[in-house]
């Protein structure tokens, strides 16, 4: 005779709540890739257009990437739709473009300035034609998360305005502050879902959704 019983509701309950939010290490790591792609289109800290600086850029994507596919992962097994869907698919934009532009495998080197500009332009295009995918099943959540989404959208928006135009510096700028400007907006959403389910801290948000507590 079998011993098996099948967990109750309480028991299954119980073991959801042991799996920590993996929202915080998300949204901390999108920010992270985003403000250093930013600073480097924006020309802050990182002098814009040299692309020697891509050689240390490169392998930051790359493994930024490869923790947001991680943290898309997770939040599939928490059963969250459109963090997981976010995260997972930034997680593959950034590992590519990570893949890229690192150094020695003279995949960006090895192409025309031409060729560079349209490949970036149409590559940002469809993320950010995605984004609005995104965006638009995400209306739910709250106001943070989808300023995080909006940000992110309106800046690969400009930036593949920026190259289909001809390495366009004033849509090339505009996109890479907007970025930064994103990396701000997530870091404060993460804070707000860590301070939210560690302290009695509540930071505003701007709703109640299903971003947090988790």
């Amino acid at each position: 005779m079998s011993n098996y019983q099948p967990r109750s509701a309480v028991s299954r309950d119980v073991e959801e709540t042991r799996i920590a939010s993996p929202l915080p290490l998300g949204l901390s790591v999108l920010a992270l890739t985003t403000a250093i792609l930013g600073a480097w289109y924006a020309g802050f800290i990182l002098p814009f257009g040299n692309t020697s600086v891509l050689k240390a850029i490169g392998p930051i994507l790359l493994v930024g990437g490869i923790v947001q596919l991680l943290a898309g992962m997770w939040e599939f097994r928490k059963g969250h739709m459109e963090t997981s869907t976010l995260f997972t698919s930034y997680g593959g934009f950034t590992t590519a473009l990570g893949v890229i532009f690192l150094p020695g495998l003279g995949i960006f080197p090895g192409m025309s300035a031409g060729v560079q500009h349209l490949i970036l332009g149409l590559f940002y295009l469809c993320w950010a034609i995605f984004l609005g995918v995104i965006f638009t099943g995400s209306l739910r959540m709250n106001k943070a998360f989808l300023a995080t989404i909006g940000l992110l959208f309106l800046t690969f928006l400009c930036l593949a305005i920026g190259h289909l135009t001809g390495f366009n510096r004033v849509w090339l700028g505009i996109g890479g502050w907007l970025a930064i400007i994103c990396a701000l907006v997530a870091w404060y959403t993460a804070a707000a879902s860590m301070l939210r389910s560690t302290t009695d801290i509540t930071l505003p948000t701007g709703g109640h959704g299903p971003l947090a507590p988790r």
